[in-house]
């Protein structure tokens, strides 16, 4: 995840103001907090972990901050969180998903209720549940899971995702919800800026995952749903033949076959990309790309061919978001009106002790910086023998009895930032970062699955 705090906000209530400093998750606003609020925040992360794993949190002053200091301590909280957020254990805990949650239904002024929410499969089928409008990613992932019949070992190989309808007629994902958040409200603030639908897919990477699925009518089913997708949509590549045969199989009803034949076809399980661009073999490079099977899919044209790079995840030693802005000799991003752009670089093993940066500019390099991380996290697990969750063993959360609880109607403000926008102030918050000039100290996204590969490896 990617943290920022790009801006602040004055707040009067009465004759007194308070700073409200805007959090951004992966590059799209989530929620406001102040100072004290994240103090508190800070102050119960010391009571469960202890002080010796947390960065130093910007210090209190008595007296009222100056606009200079307004922005010293944004730039201060904005790295707090971003460390903070880096720890699996913290990152991972119900205190840091509360108080996301928390913070995203107070910014948003919502009061939990009892509300509708329409869940979609692959294929346009619509699924309906009555949830609280408060209730996180979990829950209402479990509460679709239960109406459609999927057993509980089941639930966590699936996830729900945020998809937008593109001009052009067709879709795209933006990401996949997280547990710190509430879809409700998630969908609700992404509708103001277009049309948005929450989907549920399969959230595993690793093929073999399907055998464990496959024996289930219903699991099976959705697998089957999301391959049909995936092929009409050029996500799986087929030939003419293969097509044909697939056809044939799904006249006849034949959904296991139809499935094993599938994973055996070319980018099967990948997610794709928008068209963007790469630094390698060369600057400016067009490519597009994929992720899936342990790596980054890279598609070059190159002197008039077609060609195929991979990038294994176990070879990326870490990766980083920064920003672009071309053209420029100057470090403040308010000097210059071009555009800037979202870049995703990783240092890859390419031989025995030679680490290369490679760059990817793209604005959905979010979205690829939280795939590699997922791909990194099932890695793991798997090589931990560990298994999915299910539902009974997560710990429900009950926020009016946590640590945060909720501010008063007077202290509720605001609403989000227009989407375009709220992309653009997420951008500038990350140093800035262009070809020729100096690289900005960042922090890191280190790779817990990188391994040390010989050249007889490669």
């Amino acid at each position: 995840m990617h943290f920022s705090i790009p801006e602040t906000e004055e707040v009067k209530e009465g004759t007194n103001s308070f700073t409200m400093y805007n959090i951004y998750i992966n590059g799209v606003f989530h929620c406001k907090a102040r100072y004290k609020q994240m103090r508190q925040f800070h102050d119960e992360l010391k009571k469960e972990f202890g002080s010796h794993i947390l960065p130093e949190f910007p210090k209190k002053k008595l007296l009222a901050l100056s606009p200079p200091e307004i922005e010293q301590r944004r730039v201060l909280l904005e790295r707090y969180i971003q460390l903070v957020s880096q720890d699996p254990q913290i990152s991972s805990s119900d205190l840091f998903n509360t108080f996301l949650l928390t913070a995203q239904q107070e910014s948003q002024m919502e009061e939990a209720e009892r509300v509708s929410l329409d869940t979609f499969l692959m294929n346009g089928h619509k699924i309906t549940i009555s949830l609280m409008s408060t209730d996180q990613t979990d829950d209402v992932l479990e509460a679709v899971a239960q109406q459609i019949e999927i057993p509980d070992d089941f639930v966590h190989y699936f996830g729900l995702f945020l998809v937008k309808k593109e001009d052009d007629g067709d879709s795209s994902i933006v990401r996949k919800l997280q547990e710190f958040e509430s879809p409700y409200l998630s969908l609700k603030a992404a509708n103001k800026h277009g049309v948005h639908r929450i989907v549920l897919r399969k959230g595993y990477w690793d093929p073999s995952f399907d055998n464990d699925l496959l024996d289930n009518k219903i699991t099976m089913n959705l697998l089957y749903v999301q391959a049909n997708n995936d092929i009409e949509r050029q996500w799986i590549l087929a030939t003419k033949e293969q097509l044909s045969h697939l056809v044939n199989l799904r006249k006849k009803g034949s959904k296991r076959e139809f499935l094993k034949m599938a994973s055996t076809l070319k980018y099967y399980g990948y997610m794709h990309f928008k068209p963007c661009f790469t630094d390698y073999p060369e600057p400016n490079t067009r490519v597009i790309v994929a992720a899936g099977q342990k790596e980054l899919n890279f598609r070059v044209q190159v002197q008039g061919q077609i060609k195929e790079g991979s990038f294994k995840i176990t070879r990326m030693r870490c990766w980083r978001i920064t920003t672009v802005y071309p053209g420029s000799d100057d470090k403040s991003p308010s000097s210059t009106n071009q555009k800037s752009q979202l870049e995703l670089s990783f240092e890859y093993l390419m031989s025995r002790d030679t680490l290369q940066w490679i760059s990817i500019i793209s604005d959905q390099a979010m979205l690829i910086s939280t795939c590699l991380q997922s791909m990194v996290d099932e890695l793991i697990m798997i090589k931990q023998n560990k298994k999915f969750k299910k539902p009974q063993d997560r710990l429900k959360l009950n926020r009016n009895t946590g640590p945060f609880k909720p501010m008063s109607r007077e202290l509720s403000y605001g609403v989000d930032p227009d989407e375009q926008s709220a992309v653009s102030r997420a951008k500038d918050s990350v140093k800035k970062f262009g070809r020729g000039l100096q690289k900005t100290d960042e922090a890191l996204t280190e790779n817990g699955a990188f391994e040390e590969i010989g050249d007889e490896d490669l």
